[in-house]
């Protein structure tokens, strides 16, 4: 395994700190408002949570931008915590679920797919995307 940079290690460490207090939110000595939360309780909050994101973006302010991009997140890491107590999945089973899609939907940049320009690009991506969903190849 290739060593860190000095960057990758501390997001690591950034990513690790964030799901260990995710963790004691839920533990037993946590939130009470986060310990009577599960999956349906918190699905609307990632809804509300976009559309902030795109008043952010609309304003153009890095700093809101931030900080909804982090509210994201947040929903992500809540949904994986309460995913993981019921040993599910992890935040790590959907980091690298998505890290597969993305490289299964780009095979003009990771595999052989010569496809150059972006109306191609999305017609690809849609054509594997179907084929994923009625779980064919492409």
């Amino acid at each position: 395994m290739k060593n860190k940079t000095p960057q990758e290690q501390e997001l690591c460490e950034s990513i690790t700190k964030l799901l260990q207090i995710m963790a004691k939110l839920r533990a037993p000595d946590g939130c009470p408002w986060d310990k009577e939360q599960n999956h349906s309780s918190i699905a609307q909050h990632a809804v509300e949570e976009a559309y902030e994101l795109i008043d952010a973006v609309e304003t153009g302010d890095d700093d809101l931008i931030i900080e909804e991009l982090g509210d994201l997140l947040l929903q992500v890491i809540f949904h994986s915590q309460l995913a993981l107590e019921r040993n599910a999945f992890n935040f790590q089973t959907v980091v690298n679920k998505l890290t597969e899609k993305l490289i299964r939907r780009h095979p003009h940049v990771f595999g052989s797919s010569n496809i150059k320009t972006s109306e191609a690009v999305l017609g690809q991506w849609e054509k594997i995307k179907k084929a994923e969903k009625l779980g064919t190849k492409h």
